[in-house]
């Protein structure tokens, strides 16, 4: 248990680092400003419409870093900030999230698999933990009966888990190169505001490996006290 501890430690630790370095980036950026003038929310109705995407809408949402695409009801959420200031942070996030959009109008494999196992890792992510300590303590980690299968389902339930975060590394990277694909061929930027804009979606990026490199460690940690004995 120590052990898992001191991984959950270090990879926190990294988690913290990649995420002050990218609220740096963006604070960085945000000074940056569009020499086009355009705000977030103009940037990213002209990239659905240079795309040909007529039935998305591009929407203010409350909060910071609250911004996200929405297939269900087809948006583009865009943080006030996002939404409103001309700066190449702001280029950057708004033509990220519309490079969702696209993915979901050409039905982009790996956006269609990640949709698929939402409602499972929904369900599941939050009882795996409690399930694998429940069987462990109930005898699992001995291969005793009823307490081995608790632990081994929840084994599989984190499995889901950590495939969902996987998954979402193509997805994520793939709709930055989109984004900064459409920003440099369309000329929306110059070449200073898209070195900024690829810095900060490169840091963005990292906080999506980071997490799938924490949720891998974690479910060998619990898989190896299930399935391999205790330490």
């Amino acid at each position: 248990m120590i052990g898992y501890y001191i991984l959950i430690g270090a990879i926190a630790l990294v988690s913290w680092l990649v995420s002050r370095t990218l609220k740096k980036k963006f604070e960085k950026y945000s000074k940056v400003q569009l020499r086009n003038g355009m705000s977030g929310a103009e940037i990213a109705e002209k990239m659905l419409a240079d795309h040909g995407i007529r039935d998305v809408e591009v929407i203010s949402t409350p909060g910071r870093l609250t911004d996200h695409y929405n297939p269900k009801n087809k948006t583009v959420n865009l943080s006030e900030a996002v939404y409103n200031q001309r700066n190449a942070a702001a280029a950057a996030v708004a033509a990220h999230e519309c490079g969702h959009a696209v993915q979901h109008a050409t039905a982009y494999n790996w956006l269609q698999m990640r949709s698929t196992l939402v409602p499972v890792v929904s369900v599941t992510s939050g009882m795996s933990q409690w399930l694998i300590i429940g069987g462990l303590i109930l005898g699992g980690a001995a291969g005793m009966g009823l307490g081995w299968w608790v632990a081994a389902a929840g084994v599989v339930f984190m499995g889901f888990a950590t495939l969902f975060s996987f998954i979402t590394l193509p997805v994520e990277y793939d709709a930055s190169n989109r984004a900064l694909a459409w920003l440099k061929n369309k000329n929306m930027v110059s070449q200073e505001e898209y070195a900024g804009s690829e810095d900060a979606l490169k840091w963005a990026a990292r906080t999506y490996l980071v997490a799938a490199i924490g949720a891998l460690a974690s479910l060998l940690y619990w898989a190896l006290q299930v399935f391999g004995g205790r330490d």
